[in-house]
């Protein structure tokens, strides 16, 4: 504890899913949502070519990563683990990082602070909200509206738990979702820090590596307007669209493995002595 809450040496991540191929064509690194872990990635990682690299990670909080109550889970805090974890497990070339609702947050700090380890962002159901200062007494503006229902969830904690028990029940998250009264804490201070109080919109105009944002068109909580602002500020980024909700479940996982499938080199041709 002394090395991590007062030398500030980032936590190295659990490592859920990884797989090294001997001379990977890339390398994948997979960043989960709120209160998931690496196994929301599953489905996809099944689904890649076998010559890929690939690494699914637990955020700081989640999963069988580390969860100190002390700790600030700010997307630097998180972006500093995960540099952390890339050079504890060797990796010596720039990564495509895909990353899920809060994951992809962090993903757009680690390109924003470690350009150099990123070769390309894949950002699904990114939740970038417009966090400027409003002066009207009621503010019906969807990025405020939201805003105001995780803060609500966040000072409720114990009526959140019970609601995500039922939500987990009935399959209407991802089947790795797991928030009970023991976590519930890392997830409220990361709802706070990340989602409520960020500057993901605007970082996210900033990024100069390519860029895929997929969105749920029937996703509740990501607004289509902030993140055509961003395709239209930034000419790194594109926009893909399926038909699905928040989750990379269904439709989803597809759009996905082909937005990976698009952000890797091609196949190295073999020469006359198949070498």
């Amino acid at each position: 504890m002394f090395l991590h809450r007062w030398l500030r040496i980032p936590y190295a991540l659990n490592v859920r899913h990884v797989h090294k191929p001997r001379k990977p064509r890339a390398t994948v690194l997979f960043i989960h949502g709120i209160g998931n872990s690496g196994d929301a990635w599953s489905e996809v990682i099944e689904k890649l070519p076998h010559d890929v690299g690939v690494i699914a990670i637990d955020l700081l909080g989640f999963g069988d990563s580390p969860k100190p109550g002390w700790a600030v889970y700010s997307a630097k805090v998180q972006a500093r683990s995960v540099l952390a974890t890339y050079f504890k497990l060797r990796i010596t070339s720039p990564v495509i990082i895909v990353g899920h609702s809060l994951g992809s947050l962090v993903a757009i700090e680690i390109a924003k602070r470690y350009p150099l380890i990123v070769k390309s962002l894949i950002l699904c159901s990114p939740p970038l909200y417009d966090t400027a200062e409003v002066k009207k007494r009621f503010d019906v503006r969807p990025d405020s509206l939201l805003r105001q229902l995780y803060s609500s969830a966040y000072e409720r904690p114990d009526e959140f738990v019970k609601l995500s028990s039922v939500a987990m029940k009935y399959n209407l998250i991802n089947k790795s979702f797991n928030v009970t009264s023991d976590n519930v804490a890392s997830y409220m201070a990361t709802l706070q820090t990340m989602i409520i109080n960020q500057t993901s919109l605007h970082d996210a105009q900033a990024i100069k590596v390519p860029t895929t944002i997929i969105h749920g068109t029937l996703d509740p909580v990501v607004i289509t307007k902030n993140l055509k602002l961003v395709v239209r500020t930034n000419p790194h980024v594109a926009l893909t669209s399926v038909l699905a909700g928040h989750e990379v479940r269904g439709l989803f996982v597809g759009a996905v493995v082909r937005a990976v499938q698009q952000h890797l080199p091609p196949k190295k041709k073999r020469d006359i002595n198949g070498k």
